[in-house]
């Protein structure tokens, strides 16, 4: 294993390494929330698909392999769906908005700054447990490789994600989400999956050694399927740690076909660990449990050196989802509910240079505060499945449809979206107590609750301001915003989607 230990300390020392770069870069608001919104398609891409693809994505992935067969893809193809969605229908209009969080969105779309207080609230509880339950994923993967105790993984790895993570921003997770999409790439789709198949004796024998509901695309069931599509597919439309890497885009173009690429990734992802984890059910039928596939197989089956690579790429997805959702927790909890609270929200760029550095002080002070919060809470918590659903559950039927009824139909009015995100939320709560917290039915009819009422009270309430929808139009069609950075000039908005200089652009 020392071979393995060392490809691992290699790795997460250049995790630092790139937290300490990225302080260097990180001289203003816009460069240290949404790296300085200058990311080219290749870099933009590889970001995008390595925070959607967390430990969920990979250990979780495989685990739902190894207990339905290739139906277990679904949760990861819908993962990849919705990001296909964002990024062809909505990515450029939002890129263009030139705002740091989606409850921005929602004050400049409705006016009035109502609904972003409680859309902001409901945005800071997700990202929250998204983080902590990113984090608690640590204990697993460093008790293959250190056999340490939970407590102590958690605050190894916990520890580590928040230090590159408050050092550099944006910046610092960029680059580090970039090496962690080649890792995972090189570790599970060119090295476990071939691997996997081989040693499970090929698809010939696997398919002779397992059921045939093991190779029905369906056999999850239409229900979980469908449940799914409500979750994931929608919640990748509308999550802040998500939207908070479209904001990082260039410009339009860079969000649509940046965003298509990292989508497709993210179906191949899907279907590779629905294999791995099929492969693993030939090879170990009496596993305790379908999420210790994963481990099991890496742990048994690779060579030296190779399961190090891999279970580096099972941390890389852990880190890159817990770094994103780390900076989108802080983000809104400063700009969204601190500085409202103080009463003086700050928009976009512009401010002279002390109070930028003022704003990434502000803002690594919250990292490091939210950080140091979601390692304790992951500390305490010994299951948050029931959490993390309670916290899909407000978002989704909370704020999708004020968000997306926003961005599609101009007659949807503040009250309409404040009475959609409170009948949405207790509905699904209440419904919630009903039925359980892991039940379908509270976001179906939280959905539908909150449509309803949106429309109804939109169409009896007066129209948004025109002044305020002018405004709109002219943010979504990138004018009427001066975002520009005092420490990289011209990297502000330009007359063309990708527009700007080649020194202000970061194309990689």
């Amino acid at each position: 294993m020392a071979v393995d230990y060392a490809v691992i300390v290699v790795y997460l020392a250049g995790m630092l390494a790139m937290g300490w770069w990225g302080m260097r870069r990180a001289r203003s608001k816009s460069e240290f929330l949404v790296a300085g919104r200058r990311l080219g398609p290749w870099m933009y891409s590889g970001t995008m698909a390595a925070i959607v693809l967390g430990g969920a994505s990979t250990i979780g992935g495989v685990g739902l392999g190894y207990q339905y067969g290739l139906s277990g893809a679904w949760m990861v193809l819908t993962i990849g769906l919705g990001l296909l969605a964002l990024s062809v229908f909505f990515s450029a209009r939002i890129a263009r908005l030139k705002v740091y969080t989606v409850s921005e969105m929602l004050d400049l779309r409705y006016g009035g700054g109502r609904a972003g207080v409680i859309s902001g609230v409901v945005m800071w509880a997700y990202t929250l447990m998204l983080a902590v339950t990113s984090t608690i994923a640590y204990a697993t993967i460093f008790d293959v490789l250190f056999d340490v105790n939970r407590t102590v993984a958690i605050i190894l790895g916990g520890t580590i994600v928040v230090a590159y993570s408050t050092l550099g921003g944006m910046w610092s997770i960029t680059i580090t989400d970039m090496v962690q999409f080649v890792v995972k790439t090189i570790g599970v789709l060119l090295l476990l999956l071939p691997i996997a198949v081989v040693k499970a004796g090929g698809f010939a024998e696997m398919k002779a050694k397992l059921p045939t509901e093991y190779f029905d695309p369906l056999g999850i069931g239409g229900e979980t399927i469908f449940t799914y599509v409500l979750i994931y597919t929608f919640g990748m439309l509308i999550g802040q740690d998500i939207w908070q890497r479209v904001f990082t885009a260039r410009g339009d173009r860079t969000a649509r076909w940046g965003g298509t690429v990292a989508g497709t990734y993210c179906l191949v992802y899907a279907v590779a660990g629905a294999v791995i984890g099929t492969a693993a059910k030939v090879m170990y039928p009496k596993l305790p449990s379908a999420d210790a596939a994963f481990a099991t197989i890496v742990k048994d089956e690779l060579p030296v050196g190779v399961r190090g690579l891999v279970l580096a790429a099972a941390l890389a997805a852990v880190m890159s989802t817990s770094s994103g959702a780390l900076i989108a927790c802080a983000t809104v909890a400063n700009n969204d509910i601190w500085s409202r609270l103080r009463g003086a929200v700050v928009r976009g760029g512009g401010d002279e240079r002390n109070e930028e550095r003022d704003e990434v002080r502000g803002n690594r002070a919250f990292i490091l505060i939210m950080g140091v919060a979601v390692i304790v809470i992951a500390i305490v918590l010994n299951d948050v499945v029931e959490a993390l659903t309670v916290a899909y559950n407000l978002l989704v039927g909370g704020l999708l449809v004020p968000i997306l009824g926003g961005l599609l139909w101009r007659r949807g009015t503040v009250a309409g979206a404040l009475a959609a995100v409170a009948v949405g939320g207790v509905t699904v709560v209440g419904l919630m107590g009903a039925y359980g917290i892991l039940a379908n039915q509270p976001i179906y009819y939280g959905l539908l609750a909150s449509l309803a009422v949106y429309i109804a009270v939109s169409l009896a309430t007066e129209p948004t301001d025109p002044a305020v929808l002018a405004t709109w139009r002219e943010r979504l069609a990138g004018r009427g915003t001066d975002d520009e950075d005092p420490a990289t000039p011209g990297t502000g908005p330009g007359p063309g989607p990708d527009s700007g200089t080649g020194a202000d652009r970061v194309s990689v």
